[in-house]
């Protein structure tokens, strides 16, 4: 299949059909696109890494605890603390 490439502000964009898309399984609201250059091709797949929580980055975390450098001072206006 042939497709234009057309200027979307800096960069440049293309359209993928929703039928390409369908036959991927590929859910535009949720799932994320991994984009490679490979030699002179370009390729999309699939991302196979899901979205994680932050709380999740951080679950296994076995570094320095960096919070008794936080200075928490007084409420200024009405701030809520």
């Amino acid at each position: 299949m042939e497709i234009k490439l057309q200027k979307w502000g800096n960069s440049y964009g293309i359209r993928i059909p929703s039928t390409m898309l369908k036959a991927l399984n590929i859910n535009v609201s949720s799932d994320r696109i991994t984009l490679e250059q490979q030699d002179d091709k370009i390729v999309l797949s699939k991302s196979k890494n899901k979205k994680i929580s932050l709380k999740e980055r951080f679950e296994n975390y076995k570094g320095n605890n960096l919070a008794k450098e936080f200075s928490w001072d007084d409420p200024i206006g009405e701030e809520i603390w």
